[in-house]
Order: C-alpha cells, then structure tokens, then sequence
C-alpha cells in the first residue's frame, strides 16, 4: 500500500463519519464501514454474511506537470466474528500514460485479535497477497508477488477515532520494477462536524527503500469532509498534500456501500 506507482494508489484509496463507530462492528450490520479514503485501515470487521463495497477515484499531479489516476473497488466479505475478507482490485493511469488499464489484484483477510487491550485498544493483523494483474511495462502495476501484514491498533474517544497502522511488505522479482522489501506507517484521525458531515484527517509514510527500485522516503498528509448519506451509504471527498519524498499532490473522491446480507441472520458481531 508506493504512491508513484499503481500499487500504492490502490492502497491510498484504501474515516466517514462511520468511520468513527467502526473499531467494532456496530449493532446494526448495516452500517457502513468505511476505511477509505485513507491509507490506514481500522480494526473493524463487517458482520458476518453481509457484504459491502467501497469505490474511489483519485487524480494525481507530479512534478513536470505529468498526471496519474486511479480507481479502486474494495468489496469486503464478513466471514464470521472479527473475522472480514478483503478483495481490491483498479484501473489506473500512470503518469505520463495515454491510457487506463487493471491494476494489479489483493485479496486479504482482516482478523480483530483483540478488543479494548491496554494502550493499543482494538487490535488487528491483516495479512494480504498481491497477484501481478496489472502490467509492468505499462505501469499500471509492478509485475511482483506481494505479500503484506498490517498490525492495526484502534481507539475511539466519544465521537472521535484514531487508527494507527505499520506494515511490512516482501515482493517476488529482482527488485527491478519495486524493491523487494518495503514498510509503511499511517496516523489517521476522524470525527463529527455537524450531523451528517464528518472529517478524517491522517499522516502516513513508506520509508526509503533499497536496490535497483528503491526511493528515498515519503511523507504525506490527507484529508476531507465526509458524508453519511444514509446508513448504508456514506462518501468522501478531499486532498493530498506531499510532505517529503515522490509523493504527487492528489484529489480524491469516493463512496461506500452495505449491499446488505448474502446469507445467515442479520445481527451484531
């Protein structure tokens, strides 16, 4: 999850103001559970047998005035009790490219190990693979096998989250096309404004790698207003700022949806 890559656009486009009741699934399984637009994630789980999607786009400028887009599609599964299945898949467009493709694929599954544990408060470890789907000669992915874990920790203070993330990436390949190892640390932070209207505003970082690939570090800062439009259905919009590093300044804008129950009885996890 780089930022001057396909990858880590898919990853960025992984807090509306659901955001800040979802470090547990909520009473009402139908309640969305946004963990777009930012890069971390929370310690929430969607409830068993319900699914729910979340879509985005992001229009990104780097440096020379070359522009990159993407668009991701998450659909998350909830496959039992803390326990939640992610897939993603996107388009996108690198900078400098003519035309969109399918970026590279994950599917991964979240797993809430514990709740309310002192100082880390909801814990979860989400492990995840990445399929070369996308194409490295066009850039719209990086031609490696990747397996990722995130550790999660979550808090809510009355109306407010935060969800602080670090993860560990290890990659197929020469080291060519992406390096073959890389991490990554996110602090996001999320709220009400008034009623509907919400905010989230996060830091988050890769730092530097090594090898033929590798790139001196990235620091950059996100946020927004959120929108909870009904229960089940909750948007964002807002901007990324570069801090350090080949971070491009971004826009973005999304949507995410409770489709509603696939099998089971609706009720809590």
């Amino acid at each position: 999850m780089t930022r001057a890559a396909a990858a880590p656009l898919l990853a960025a486009a992984l807090c509306l103001s659901g955001h800040v009741a979802a470090q547990e699934a909520p009473a009402d399984p139908h309640a969305v559970q946004p963990e777009r637009p930012t890069v971390a994630t929370h310690a929430g789980t969607v409830a068993p047998g319900w699914i729910e999607f979340e879509v985005g786009a992001e229009l990104d400028r780097y440096g020379g005035g070359a522009h990159g887009f993407a668009a991701p599609l998450v659909a998350k599964i909830g496959l039992a009790p803390r326990l939640q299945l992610t897939a993603e898949e996107s388009l996108s467009r690198p900078p400098g490219g003519s035309t969109a493709g399918v970026g590279d694929a994950a599917v991964g599954l979240k797993w809430r190990v514990a709740e309310h544990a002192p100082l880390l408060g909801d814990v979860a470890l989400l492990p995840f693979l990445k399929v070369p789907a996308g194409s490295a000669a066009t850039g719209t992915g990086t031609g490696t096998t990747d397996l990722t874990v995130i550790l999660i920790s979550s808090h809510e203070f009355g109306a407010y989250s935060l969800d602080v993330n670090a993860g560990y990436t290890r990659r197929s390949g020469s080291g060519t096309t992406a390096p073959r190892a890389a991490t990554m640390w996110t602090v996001s932070a999320g709220g009400p404004l008034s009623g509907a209207l919400g905010w989230v505003g996060e830091v988050y970082g890769y730092p530097a790698t090594s090898g033929p690939a590798g790139a001196r570090a990235v620091v950059a800062v996100l946020g927004g207003p959120t929108l909870l439009v009904r229960k089940w259905l909750a948007l964002d919009a807002g901007a990324i700022l570069p801090l350090a590093g080949a971070q491009p300044r971004a826009f973005y804008a999304g949507a995410v949806y409770n489709a509603g129950r696939l099998w089971g009885r609706p009720g809590p996890t």
